[in-house]
């Protein structure tokens, strides 16, 4: 496995009146982060916020290039981003409390599970599991680029980048944190940065993406096969 130390880019708030950062997703132009009773969208170049939207937004976001996706307690809703208006609702894998991250890839959402140490790829439409990744460690944010799929760890106080084999579960590279810097909600940019969620720091990160490796080629599609 190979380890290395995160190259931390830029560091955005903490913002007026926001206390812990959840779920963090990104639509080509503005990330969305997740604030307990809100869902912000903020410009990563200027770091200014430019909207929000009133929504329950307590652990993961996800964006499937349309619409986002958020879970609020026991339930994921589905999000018009234009109007803030939900127009479909499925059950959370996990329960009121039980989920992390989520992300968006090849058709399906993939939601963490925290304390369960899971990542479990859903129906969209259904909320139906169809298949379930093993991790070892406790699961915060998930993001899928370029056919890796990446999550973060929040655990013992220390926190990590970890790019996991879909098929197996096991960890292909590691990015670790600074000593007392947590991630909570994780997204790619689709390039050479992941936004990482800053939990009760309130703020959020931009962190280098390394350099491609070839230690998995197994890519979204052919892993929800």
């Amino acid at each position: 496995m190979k380890r290395s130390a995160a190259n931390i880019l830029r560091e955005y708030g903490p913002f007026p009146g926001i206390a812990s950062v959840h779920g963090v997703t990104y639509d080509g132009q503005q990330v969305w982060f997740a604030t307990g009773d809100k869902l912000n969208a903020l410009d990563p170049a200027s770091g200014k916020m430019l909207r929000s939207i009133d929504a329950a937004s307590h652990a993961g976001t996800a964006f499937d290039g349309q619409y986002l996706y958020q879970i609020a307690g026991d339930r994921i809703d589905k999000i018009d981003p234009a109007s803030g208006d939900v127009l479909a609702t499925i059950r959370a894998p996990g329960g009121a409390g039980g989920d992390s991250g989520m992300a968006w890839a090849e058709g399906t959402l993939w939601v963490g599970q925290y304390r369960e140490r899971k990542i479990h790829q859903i129906d969209p439409q259904t909320g139906a599991i169809l298949r379930t990744i093993e991790s070892n460690r406790f699961v915060t944010g998930v993001t899928w680029v370029d056919g890796e799929l990446w999550h973060g760890t929040w655990e013992d106080d220390a926190s990590e980048l970890r790019h996991i084999d879909p098929q197996t579960g096991d960890v292909i590279e590691s990015v670790e944190m600074p000593a007392g810097v947590g991630v909570s909600g994780l997204e790619s940019d689709g390039g050479e940065q992941f936004f990482c969620g800053g939990g009760a720091s309130g703020t959020l990160r931009a962190v280098q993406r390394p350099a491609h490796s070839s230690g998995s080629d197994v890519t979204a599609d052919s892993a929800s096969e």
